[in-house]
């Protein structure tokens, strides 16, 4: 169970953190082993498909990306996985206390298959439809993203919460790269792909204070299976957390957009 009843304490106590400070380890050992991927199968058309912003330069959401067979079947793909479970508590005094299940495997291939064959490289890369697409200027979506995309962080990372299981709050770090392109890169923004919808519980939560707004009300987001979250990282990151599953299970796939360095 997360910690109660010193929640305010350990939001300020988590603020007063540099940002550069890893507060979001995703190092530790990568699976030698390339997992054999179900199809991208079946999707969403792009054109049915659109980028909602949440929060101007933060939060983007895109609904429905992958369709509820798909996220079924990679669901069952995953649980065969050899998953680990985090510490009960952080190797580092400046992490964020995690307790779930997860697998790591850096696999470029499937990296490029997730932007490549879902609608992702079309909406993020303006081709694919939604509001947005005519209104942005290929400049300004070059300072919404933090630069020039390249594609998504070869790193993929697979999350299981159950029952009880959350992550604490926490800024993501920006990590430095060679992409598969051979582009010196670095990413931007965290992208999670929500595989499934707990009964109960398991938002993410994002707190957006500023100096003009120093305690604003929580943005909390909901798992929906289906469902793309892409939130800025690095310097410019929200204090976030995911909360306690209380019923059900939450299945994410994470990885990160990467621009030119």
């Amino acid at each position: 169970m997360p910690p109660k009843g010193n929640k305010g304490k350990q939001r300020e106590t988590t603020k007063a953190k540099s940002k550069s400070a890893k507060t979001s380890s995703e190092s530790g050992n990568s699976n030698d082993t390339l997992p054999d991927w179900p199809r991208l199968q079946p999707l969403v058309p792009s054109t049915d498909l659109s980028i909602q912003t949440l929060l101007p330069n933060q939060i983007i959401l895109i609904p429905n990306l992958l369709t509820p067979t798909l996220c079924r079947a990679y669901v069952s793909f995953l649980s065969a996985l050899p998953l680990s479970t985090t510490p009960s508590k952080p190797k580092k005094g400046d992490e964020a206390l995690r307790i779930n299940d997860r697998y790591q495997v850096d696999d470029p291939a499937f990296a490029k298959r997730l932007w490549e064959e879902t609608a992702l490289k079309g909406l993020v890369l303006g081709s694919g439809g939604g509001e947005e697409d005519e209104t942005m200027t290929d400049e300004e979506r070059r300072l919404l993203w933090g630069g020039e995309v390249v594609g998504l962080n070869p790193n993929i990372r697979v999350y299981r919460y159950r029952k009880g299981q959350f992550f604490a709050q926490h800024y993501d770090d920006s990590n430095v790269l060679i992409h598969p392109s051979n582009t010196r890169a670095k990413t931007t923004w965290t992208l999670l792909l929500y595989l499934t919808t707990p009964s109960a519980g398991g938002e993410t939560i994002f707190y957006p204070s500023t100096p003009a707004s120093p305690d604003p009300s929580p943005i909390s987001i909901p798992p929906s299976a289906g469902m793309a979250l892409l939130h800025r990282h690095g310097k410019e990151c929200l204090l976030h957390e995911g909360r306690e599953v209380v019923q059900g299970e939450k299945w994410v796939l994470r990885t990160d957009l990467c621009v030119k360095s």
